[in-house]
């Protein structure tokens, strides 16, 4: 494991820290408040206070939760669909790649952006867990495609024919014989969609379309935009949040390109 893979991962670990203890440890109600209105980074406020005196640290911590539930939710579900229709397909081809494969191209053309915002037209109170289920049904059809041809790639294997014609079932040359094989390319694919299900609900925040009752760092951007932040010069309203943002993103680059150097011996370097 790189110095890159390894600082990715410290970063990730402190952010999914902050989800799990963000509420217990923010000093304020990130909704409740004062009379320090607009104020700026302080020993009290350490983030600054917004137009209504909020405490901008407390929406950052408890907002954190919001964020990575998403991600890792959607990133799990995605996952999950991706293996079980692109190894599928890409192992019995036939009529069986024929009809998986022409439900991942359904899905694939599906904007993921109008589809939330009728979801959450018809469900108001729609919470960040079906978020994240509505996003996942996007997203898996990619990785599904990724999936089908390296699945096709393995099946013709050796290890794949012997383990066959000794009599395995099925399902068991899936598990330990294929699947093995593909451990690199789905962890590169569960760390993208963890990005693109983050920024998605960001931006979805950000714009107004999910819920504002619950915290995220889209909807402090949302607040600071809409009270005209950046005019205002209160540049602690929108730029923690948006650090944030950059950093829980070039964590999970740093681990993709870790995974991609692990998978690809041409991208690994050369050790005396």
């Amino acid at each position: 494991m790189n110095f890159k893979t390894k600082l990715g991962l410290g970063i990730l670990a402190f952010f999914t820290l902050i989800a799990v203890i963000g509420e217990w440890i923010a000093p304020y109600d990130p909704s409740a408040m004062s009379d320090d209105l607009l104020s700026p980074p302080s020993l009290s406020h350490w983030f600054g206070t917004t137009m209504t005196g909020q405490d901008i640290f407390s929406q950052v911590l408890v907002g954190t939760r919001g964020v990575m539930v998403v991600g890792l939710v959607c990133g799990v579900l995605a996952t999950f669909l991706s293996i079980l229709v692109g190894v599928t397909a890409g192992f019995l081809g036939g009529a069986a790649d024929e009809a998986l494969s022409m439900l991942s191209n359904v899905f694939l053309v599906i904007p993921a952006l109008p589809l939330i915002i009728i979801v959450a037209s018809m469900l108001p109170s729609a919470d960040t867990v079906l978020i994240a289920a509505v996003i996942s049904l996007t997203a898996w059809a990619w990785g599904a495609r990724i999936l089908r041809a390296q699945t096709m790639s393995l099946r013709r294997r050796d290890f794949v024919e012997a383990a066959r014609a000794s009599g395995e079932r099925t399902w068991r040359i899936i598990v330990f014989e294929v699947l093995p094989n593909l451990l690199a390319v789905i962890g590169s694919g569960f760390v993208g969609t963890v990005i693109f299900a983050v920024m998605l609900q960001i931006t979805l925040s950000f714009v107004g379309v999910i819920s504002l009752s619950t915290w995220n760092w889209g909807t402090i951007l949302f607040w600071a935009q809409s009270n005209q932040a950046l005019g205002l010069g209160a540049w602690w309203w929108f730029v923690p949040a948006g650090l944030c943002i950059a950093l829980l993103g070039t964590a999970l680059a740093l681990i993709n390109f870790g995974i991609d150097e692990y998978a690809n011996p041409r991208l690994r370097k050369v050790r005396a």
